[in-house]
């Protein structure tokens, strides 16, 4: 009865088609200092809708309801039938509190919500997965239709816009995050509203903005956000080595954790840079835009030498005009040492941050005493997303993400292990789910050269150290990768070790792994 008109044909919105006029019955409150009671007393049959007041003022063109109120009642009174009055109501119409009138309930388009409306456009058979969850990122509303529901877009657009009124610009995704982009961001197509993507968003009661067409923003991670933020203590280092604008790193900042925030995009480097200023965390987060493997070996390499203090004391009360009785004493000044290795790192690049794990290889070679068991100091533990199939125990998961964590980190980790969590973050896909997988690193893969410990011959490993040193415009990190992931082809090879891409030709990277392959002579 209260559901909107059905049109299965309709494909460009037409707000005017969704009027409908609903015949009740109403309680007319002859006197209005009694409609509270009158509430009170027909609770059982005033009619209670979704956005709909109960109490209606009389229509003005009529000398009976002139300056009255009306109480609309269920379906089942009818205005000309005593018998379905109840009993209450008959004592009300006694009293001559009330008396019973017909009333023509008006329904329009503007009442209807986002699904009301579409549940009457989209054919009955295509309604079990109706788009009703979309993401929405400041004052943009991002879709993710299916192919059945692209030829409704612009009506589905057009009512979503209608409906929220915090959305002024509706867009769809028309490829998969990072399907052709490194930098994670998508292709999509306007659908309502403005060309707008400059957006503001507050998580954590922090303020980002960024142009969303530009930087990578995710809404439903914001648990996991939160998550990881909470792990780190105040005072502890973090390297967010794939940091977006900072959600992990700004919130991380506000609890006076030193961070030092790392992405490739230039836009987002920007965006982490403004969230930084705005957000007053600059004495705590740094920014930086470079390569995620150069990242992580720079970064600590770096954090070795430099030296950073904060002030942290309380800020003293302000003065009042009137002295006080008593002087207060000054509290104790409180300085919060930036420690020289990195308690975590943080990886969230699901698609691919796996294959920057043999960046820890050799990552504190020759340092290896400022660890435990010689001091204190624990080795970092690393969070790195990735996604996997999905399953209800997870169990299969969990091996298969260890295995693509041992094989890269050159030493085994499994789920049992004691430093081992592998946490189930969200689905993605009906097949697809997203995990965080933390660990700690080991000092067996602090020494980059035990790579090559698979060569049985002395001098075939000096070749190859020769053959890889010979190549100095790579990296050191560069060089041992090539050495240890044993690539068939340049292709493969910068598949793997993307930071390679731009400084050696494919001629030149192929000559020197056919050269490394005839001189490898593996252990069984």
């Amino acid at each position: 009865m209260f559901r909107p008109p059905v049109n299965r044909a309709m494909r460009q919105l037409d707000r005017s088609f969704f009027q409908k006029r609903i015949p009740l019955a109403a309680a007319r409150v002859l006197d209005t200092k009694q409609i509270s009671n009158c509430i009170s007393d027909l609770s059982e049959e005033l009619l209670y809708l979704e956005r709909c007041t109960v109490v209606r003022p009389g229509p003005m063109d009529n000398d009976l309801w002139r300056g009255r109120k009306a109480l609309l009642l269920r379906p089942r009174i009818k205005p000309d039938d005593a018998s379905t009055w109840t009993p209450t109501i008959h004592q009300l119409i006694e009293k001559r509190v009330v008396d019973v009138a017909p009333w023509e309930l008006e329904l329009n388009y503007d009442y209807w919500t986002y699904q009301d409306i579409m549940h009457a456009i989209i054919p009955e058979d295509e309604q079990g997965e109706l788009p009703t969850g979309f993401s929405i990122v400041g004052h943009v509303a991002h879709l993710n239709l299916r192919k059945q529901y692209l030829p409704y877009k612009d009506l589905l657009a057009t009512v979503l816009l209608d409906k929220n009124p915090t959305i002024r610009t509706v867009i769809n995704k028309i490829d998969d995050v990072g399907t052709e982009n490194e930098y994670r961001t998508f292709d999509y197509e306007l659908l309502a509203g403005k060309p707008d993507l400059n957006v503001e968003v507050k998580e954590e009661d922090c303020i980002f903005r960024f142009d969303y067409s530009k930087v990578y923003w995710n809404s439903r991670l914001n648990t996991e956000h939160r998550r990881l933020v909470e792990m780190f203590q105040e005072g502890e280092a973090v390297c967010d080595v794939m940091a977006g604008v900072g959600p992990f790193a700004v919130p991380a900042g506000k609890k006076k954790v030193f961070v030092w925030a790392n992405d490739l995009n230039p836009d987002s480097y920007a965006s982490l840079g403004d969230a930084i200023k705005r957000n007053k965390v600059h004495q705590f987060v740094k920014a930086f835009n470079e390569d995620g493997r150069a990242f992580i070996r720079n970064s600590a390499a770096q954090l070795l030498k430099e030296r950073h203090d904060v002030d942290v004391t309380p800020k003293q009360a302000p003065r009042r005009r009137r002295p006080l009785p008593k002087k207060l004493p000054r509290p104790p000044k409180q300085i919060l040492k930036q420690p020289n290795t990195f308690n975590h790192y943080v990886m969230n690049l699901p698609a691919t941050a796996t294959t920057f794990l043999d960046a820890f290889i050799g990552l504190y070679r020759g340092h290896e005493t400022i660890f435990s068991p010689h001091t204190a100091n624990k080795l970092p533990m690393v969070h790195v997303h990735c996604f996997s199939t999905k399953s209800d125990d997870n169990k299969e998961e969990k091996i298969k993400i260890c295995q693509a964590i041992s094989s890269r980190l050159g030493h085994e980790i499994t789920p049992e292990d004691s430093e081992v969590e592998i946490w189930d973050v969200r689905d993605v896909a009906p097949n697809k789910r997203m995990f965080c997988a933390s660990f700690r690193t080991l000092i067996k893969t602090q020494d980059y050269l035990d790579v090559f410990a698979r060569f049985k011959q002395k001098e075939n490993i000096e070749a190859v150290e020769r053959m890889l040193t010979s190549h100095d415009e790579l990296e050191l990190f560069e060089r041992s990768q090539l050495g240890s992931l044993c690539c068939e082809s340049a292709e493969e090879a910068k598949t793997l070790i993307p930071s390679i891409s731009n400084k050696i030709s494919d001629g030149d990277l192929q000559e020197l792994l056919d050269d490394m392959m005839k001189l490898r002579n593996f252990v069984e």
